[in-house]
């Protein structure tokens, strides 16, 4: 039995990184009815707002979906952690908080991949737009949008140490690696507003809560979309065992992340004909593409023992030092507690890539085996390496109609030769700043994985045991002009052969952005929501027309 049936104009699906910008968007029409549906809570949990937060909500169940994915042949036959963001504001609510965009070239690629209106003259609007940057307003960025950006407030004598490595290591200084070029070492800009998290659901979502014409429903399940004669006509929901469905006048957008996304579209009956009938649900349009062309970030990280106590390993070791950190947050919004999960890194070139970086490097003033452990008991730092642009893909596809049962991920990691070089080569820069005079002179030996980890062949070995997501999943609702090839939604984010229906995520990306992703996911939602307001008028001026001439 249904229990409630309402009209929308606009549904949007998934409250995460672009969800909640979309949504407000769309409710700045008063005319326009919005429904925004998310799976998880409210993030009412102050955890979810101080910065260094991540360490109690990563893992915990009440806010992460904990995806695994499939064991991996080129990873031991590792499953892998996928951390995803299940609270209003999604990721952007348990990330690392790091402020990186992506490179210039990335998104000119994309417009030439078929897709007008997303080259880099096209995005940086975008980006400048929902930006209120601490700086000020500059040629790349802006200050009077709602994601907060600041540089964190860090006197670690570690970090000083770690850039100025960077720099003896053979790169140039970088202030801002969101500016004219992203190569270079430097300290990362934070997506935090005076102290806080700066998530997407208190930068944009907050501000429009209270607007009569949207409405914000969580703990509600999506289950499947509604389609009728190649049309969406609403979407089947779950919240507490009982059965929600919500009709839809307009557009239906997704927003429920790379994961979240495909697996709506495929429990719907869009997608690969041969892979719903091997779960068990009947097609209703054909999209070979849906679950197809997943990327990921994979890292290594290079743990280093220190000869002095100047990490987070002692700095907040005993409970003296913790109630002085909570102190000097709860009154000054300053301290460890307003960090980030990496407080510098860089973006450096390898032998396959003389053009452009192609690894990304963090840096960690801390040490752990995981998020669950704790830190090590001895002062300790961690570099790690990540490829910028693999070329492995791998895939998402759902396993049987029950919308609780999780899909099968296979990222598919480390498949080319060429991936497996980028990342050896990575690892050779992590350790290639570790031996700079800044850091050697304070390093007591390399803990992970040890000096005699030395050819290229143990090092690879290393980073198939070790190695690890940074959680940047995307491409699995490919963009592109042909769905014959693999494309799922066109440039306006249209999924091809239906009306009524975009995606707006991670999962559009034709290839994954140089660096973090929380940026790019946020700027796709402010390109989304232009879209929606530029079709909606064309069609409201065709329909004008139309009506005068007759």
């Amino acid at each position: 039995m249904m229990t409630n049936f309402e009209t929308y104009d606009y549904i949007v699906v998934g409250g995460g990184s672009a969800g909640c910008l979309l949504a407000a968007r769309l409710s700045d029409d008063a005319n326009a009815t919005v429904l925004l549906i998310e799976a998880g809570p409210r993030d009412l949990n102050p955890w979810l707002h101080v910065p260094s937060g991540f360490f109690k909500t990563i893992n915990n169940p009440r806010y992460d979906w904990r995806y695994k994915t499939e064991p991996e042949p080129a990873l031991h036959d590792r499953e892998i952690a996928w951390p995803r963001g299940r609270v209003l504001g999604g990721s952007s609510a348990i990330n690392g908080l790091i402020y990186i965009r992506g490179q210039a070239d990335d998104f000119n690629d994309w417009a030439q991949r078929g897709n007008p209106g997303w080259s880099w003259a096209d995005v940086l609007p975008a980006f400048r737009s929902v930006e209120a940057q601490a700086r000020g307003a500059s040629e790349f960025h802006g200050e009077e949008g709602g994601l907060g950006v600041e540089d964190p407030d860090v006197a670690l004598e570690l970090v000083s140490r770690f850039v100025e490595a960077g720099r003896q290591a053979g790169l140039p200084l970088n202030d801002d690696f969101n500016g004219a070029d992203q190569e270079g070492v430097g300290r990362f800009q934070l997506t935090t507003r005076n102290g806080r998290r700066s998530s997407s659901a208190r930068s944009f979502l907050a501000s429009a809560a209270r607007r009569p014409n949207l409405r914000v429903l969580t703990s509600v399940g999506a289950e499947r979309l509604e389609i009728e004669d190649r049309k969406m006509r609403g979407i089947h929901c779950r919240r507490d065992g009982v059965r929600l469905y919500f009709g839809c006048r307009r557009e239906i957008v997704l927003t429920a992340g790379t994961i979240g996304s495909t697996q709506i579209l495929q429990l719907s009956g869009i997608g690969d004909p041969e892979m719903l009938r091997a779960a068990g649900i009947k097609t209703i349009h054909a999209l070979s593409g849906v679950g197809r062309h997943l990327q990921d970030h994979l890292q290594s990280r290079l743990m280093l023992r220190l000869n002095r106590p100047i990490s987070l390993n002692n700095l907040t070791r005993g409970s003296f030092r913790k109630l002085l950190i909570g102190l000097d947050y709860v009154f000054r919004r300053k301290g460890v507690l307003s960090f980030g999960a990496s407080l510098a890194g860089g973006f450096a070139r390898t032998s396959l890539s003389p053009d452009r970086p192609d690894v990304q490097l963090h840096f960690q003033p801390l040490s752990l085996d995981s998020y669950d452990g704790g830190l090590h008991s001895f002062p300790g730092a961690t570099i790690s390496a990540c490829q910028l642009r693999p070329q492995s893909e791998g895939t998402i596809f759902v396993a049987s109609p029950d919308p609780a049962a999780r899909p099968e991920i296979r990222g598919n990691y480390l498949s080319t030769e060429r991936d497996r070089l980028t990342m050896i080569e990575g690892f050779h820069w992590a350790r290639r700043i570790a031996a700079a005079p800044a850091l050697a002179e304070i390093v007591a030996e390399e803990h992970r994985p040890g000096s005699e980890v030395q050819s290229e062949d143990e090092i690879l070995d290393f980073i198939r045991a070790t190695g690890s997501s940074i959680y940047h999943p995307s491409g699995t609702c490919r963009m592109g002009p042909d769905p014959e090839r693999g494309d799922v939604v066109d440039a306006r984010l249209r999924v091809h052969g239906l009306a009524g229906i975009r995606v707006a995520d991670c999962s559009i990306m034709p290839r994954l952005v140089s660096g973090n992703t929380n940026a790019a996911a946020i700027m796709i939602g402010e390109r989304a929501a232009e879209f929606i307001r530029e079709d909606r008028a064309a069609s409201i001026e065709a329909r004008s027309m139309t009506a005068s001439r007759s």
